[in-house]
């Protein structure tokens, strides 16, 4: 069945529904994207509620929305609830899973050029302390990632392959489905961040196959800054060890042993704010409501439009190649540090970032750039921006 598009009618009423769009043209969406007002709403009830109620009270008269917050993280990437747990951002959900693998001397790790920073500082920290091998499979030169240099690369000492669905400073994206299939069918652990992708395009880890995954709230999730979650196949649960563990963590403790949770929960502490945790909940219902393929089908159009005016413009290099792009884009205005582009565009409520080298290393020293300017559309973002973005630049090279 084909999707339906977002309306013009639907577009205004989500701008309404976030205040943020009022003030600001923001297509800074891959760093953070503006939260609508509900979301923010839920969140200031419900530490009021603390405040009125107490702790543990508000959490008590709260504990079904709570506890739903996990149901729709299941559903947003159709998983089990019991593999699911809330996590403080993609960061910490992606380094419980990998440091919580039992690695030995010579295991291998296959990775690929678009992997962040603090991925990488995982792979090259394991090197250090426990002498792993991290492999890097390239991108060709249309930007695509080879699954034949992926199958050749796999041995016996492969224990885990790691991948970035969507690279932090590039447009375009991984094929983990594929990469999925080739993982189950070595028998190998496969690990996905899809830090950018929730909420941006559908994720379904059952289509994908992956053992692990992480999530941040903040990005295209819309969900406050400090949330996130991982998910973990119920068949991996118990080949990955807790890093850390308290009362919350185990189903039972005597004085001399103690038995872990029976889901993926057992990788979660107790304390964690609980006002942050139904806004991430309230974020994912917002989405859902509107529809993950919807909304992939209005970020396309508008990254789409984006490119496409970019690349007429002279003294204007659009980076982001491979056959699936994503709502990232990237470029560079000839003569101007990307820090300046950035700068003017604000001070004509423009919200963009500078993709820096470090966040993906491996491409931008492979394609010798520093920094890019990098404009990140959502769903709520219009035509309409996208011409004002344009202009301002056009007067740049004046």
């Amino acid at each position: 069945m084909e999707t339906t598009a977002l309306n013009p009618r639907e577009i205004q009423q989500f701008r309404a529904e976030t205040k943020g769009t009022a003030g600001k043209i923001h297509f800074n969406n891959a760093g953070s994207s503006l939260n609508p007002d509900i979301v923010v709403d839920t969140v200031i009830e419900y530490l009021k509620d603390e405040a009125l109620l107490g702790g543990y009270e508000a959490e008590n008269k709260y504990s079904v929305a709570l506890e739903n917050t996990y149901t729709l993280i299941a559903k947003l990437i159709n998983a089990d609830v019991s593999e699911v747990a809330v996590v403080e951002n993609a960061s910490v959900g992606w380094g419980i899973l990998f440091n919580g693998i039992d690695f030995k001397k010579g295991d291998e790790v296959i990775t690929s050029e678009m992997e962040y920073v603090s991925n990488l500082i995982g792979f090259l920290h394991a090197q250090k302390v426990h002498g792993i091998v991290f492999k890097v499979i390239p991108n060709d030169a249309k930007g695509n990632f080879s699954l034949k240099a992926l199958e050749e690369a796999i041995s016996v000492q492969t224990k885990l392959i790691a991948i970035t669905h969507i690279a932090s400073s590039a447009g375009g994206m991984m094929p983990i489905v594929e990469i999925g299939k080739i993982a189950r069918k070595n028998n190998i652990l496969y690990l996905v961040d899809a830090c950018q992708s929730a909420g941006h395009v559908p994720i379904d880890v059952k289509e994908i196959d992956c053992d692990m995954l992480s999530v941040t709230g903040r990005k295209y999730m819309r969900a406050p800054r400090g949330t996130g979650f991982l998910f973990i196949r119920k068949a991996a649960q118990d080949k990955v060890k807790p890093l850390f563990m308290d009362g919350h963590s185990i189903e039972w403790i005597s004085e001399d042993d103690y038995k872990l949770r029976d889901d993926a929960r057992r990788f979660e502490l107790y304390e964690k704010s609980r006002a942050l945790t139904l806004g991430l909940g309230k974020a994912i219902e917002y989405a859902l409501n509107i529809g993950i393929d919807r909304i992939w089908q209005r970020i396309q159009y508008l990254a789409g439009i984006m490119r496409l005016r970019l690349g007429e413009m002279e003294g204007v290099t659009v980076h982001d190649i491979g056959d699936q792009k994503c709502g990232i884009v990237t470029f560079s205005l000839h003569g101007t540090e990307s820090g300046t582009v950035k700068s003017k565009l604000a001070e004509n409520n423009i919200n963009v970032s500078v993709g820096i080298a470090r966040s993906t290393l491996i491409y931008m020293n492979k394609n010798q750039l520093s920094n890019v300017v990098r404009a990140s559309v959502h769903y709520y973002n219009t035509e309409e921006e996208i011409e004002v973005m344009c202009d301002v630049l056009k007067k740049m090279k004046h």
